[in-house]
């Protein structure tokens, strides 16, 4: 395919440009410049040096006069339009010399809300990853000259931060006057995905769109379960499951016709992937998918997806395709069931409880979950934080604007709300475990089904929530974490801790 007009994106490129290559070029290009190893499997294995996760404090939104007002400025980073385009411009004179890949791609699975991207790469598997991770372009949507928004992702650029008002050599910065996003001095490929999102926090509901960090799938009813939650809670892991049909893993939006994918592709945590525990995941992981920063054994290049030797947040990426009952169309009906997926690194939280509509609006602000190592630069150990809407980082809009957005739709659907704990039991971090995938499945279906709709429930202590006092596959001790705890008065005292956290936050939102 002949590579498309890049002087109408400010780039004079000297060097080769390859245009929409297949997976399979890509990956021969990725190993003839030396960017990853093949495993065993057929996957192409990238190592992304010192930034294994994203960064947070090098995202930037540019203060741009017509979108400025809409911005909400407590959450976001301003940057100035004059610094942008200079911070564009050494970008741009960068990647003028470098061979580059350019992939087109779109965003949204409703073709009412669909938006096209251009990604201008320098390393083969950076295009790759946008293929794998994105929609692909309709043949008319090839023929457009400009993409709705352009993304240059340039890993080689190191910044002078003093020089350019910078908090490192790195900048992921976004222009929603000049629809620019710009990936620089960072190889992780997530901040190619997660811009993407960012974008549509603000795009999707300016058009009256709910925007959604979940994951969703689709039973045999045609009944939809939505999952929210922050990175390591688990939407990959509980979303992708035999019974139902994945709609997608991560990012969803919700009109007035139902739910439809973000993305074409999934983005999963692999540490500690097994078989065993997550098979579809673990045998979507073959030849055109990408691995990040997994350890490959030097002579059989099988995965180590038990070690951390780079880092926890080690990754995937793979088209939906890969999932053998995913559902095609990337889109489902109004959500029957929503849960609100947390890791609770205190391992006080009940591992499931129903929400009143009060409860659930007050969970979706505060975003109870912890930073699960590695997920962000610095973060070594879970940490809890509380993350707005389940989704902090991606927000350009103030919190509340997506707040009502949901409760608008919970209430025109009386969608039922789960809290479903998937963090630690008899105790936090450090002391007590995870709490049994095997058993956070059974109470997930258990809800699907309605077999929880006839069983007792009491009200914890201390949060307040409608907990079941049993479920099919469960342990009834699971169910209650104070009994799980060999020390109560412990329990208590760390309960008590975070109970308080909550009404500091939500003090936020009064």
């Amino acid at each position: 395919m002949p590579a498309p007009d890049l002087s109408r994106h400010g780039l004079a490129p000297t060097g080769p440009v390859h245009a929409n290559l297949s997976g399979p070029a890509l990956v021969e290009h990725a190993l003839r410049r030396g960017e990853a190893q093949l495993a065993d499997t057929g996957a192409l294995d990238a190592l992304t040096g010192e930034r294994t996760a994203r960064s947070p404090d090098d995202k930037y939104t540019v203060s741009d006069p017509s979108f400025e007002a809409e911005i909400d400025w407590t959450r976001n980073r301003p940057l100035a339009p004059d610094a942008f385009d200079r911070l564009l411009k050494q970008a741009r004179e960068y990647a003028s010399s470098r061979e580059l890949f350019v992939q087109d791609a779109a965003a949204c699975a409703d073709p009412r809300h669909r938006l096209t991207l251009r990604v201008v790469a320098e390393q083969a598997w950076h295009a790759l990853f946008a293929k794998s991770l994105f929609l692909p372009p309709t043949p008319a949507e090839l023929d457009r000259s400009i993409p709705d928004w352009l993304i240059l992702a340039v890993p080689g650029v190191r910044f002078d931060a003093a020089k350019d008002g910078l908090n490192s050599p790195v900048a992921i910065a976004i222009s929603f006057e000049r629809k620019t996003i710009l990936v620089a001095g960072t190889h992780y490929a997530g901040e190619i995905k997660k811009s993407i999102f960012t974008i549509l926090n603000a795009i999707l509901p300016w058009r009256g769109l709910f925007p959604m960090h979940c994951s969703a799938n689709v039973g045999a009813a045609g009944d939809v379960a939505l999952f929210f939650g922050l990175s390591g809670t688990g939407k990959t892991t509980l979303s992708a499951d035999p019974e139902r049909r994945l709609i997608g893993d991560d990012e969803h939006g919700w009109s007035d016709q139902g739910v439809f994918n973000i993305e074409g592709g999934c983005y999963a945590k692999t540490i500690r992937l097994s078989a065993e525990k997550e098979p579809q995941i673990y045998n979507a992981l073959r030849f055109g998918s990408i691995l990040e920063n997994v350890p490959l054994d030097p002579v059989t290049r099988r995965p180590d997806y038990d070690s951390q030797r780079y880092t926890e947040n080690t990754r995937a990426a793979y088209p939906i395709q890969s999932i053998p009952n995913h559902e095609p169309s990337g889109r489902g009906g109004h959500p029957k069931t929503v849960f609100f997926l947390t890791c609770d690194a205190f391992g006080v939280m009940p591992p499931i409880a129903r929400l009143t509509p009060k409860q659930a609006m007050d969970h979706f602000l505060c975003g109870y979950t912890a930073k699960v190592a590695g997920t962000e630069v610095g973060v070594k150990e879970p940490k809890a934080t509380f993350s707005a809407c389940f989704a902090a980082p991606f927000l350009p809009l103030a919190p509340r604007r997506y707040a009502a957005l949901l409760e608008e739709r919970l209430t025109a659907h009386s969608v039922p709300v789960w809290l479903l704990n998937t963090g630690w039991t008899g105790g936090g971090y450090g002391v007590g475990q995870r709490i049994n995938l095997g058993y956070t499945r059974a109470m997930l279906r258990a809800a699907l089904t309605g077999k929880l709709d006839t069983v007792p429930f009491r009200t914890d202590p201390v949060f307040g929530l409608a907990v079941p006092t049993a479920c099919p596959g469960v342990p009834s001790e699971v169910l209650d974490p104070r009994a799980a705890w060999a020390d109560g008065a412990a329990y208590d005292r760390a309960a008590a801790d975070l109970a308080a956290r909550f009404q500091t936050t939500l003090a936020k939102y009064a």
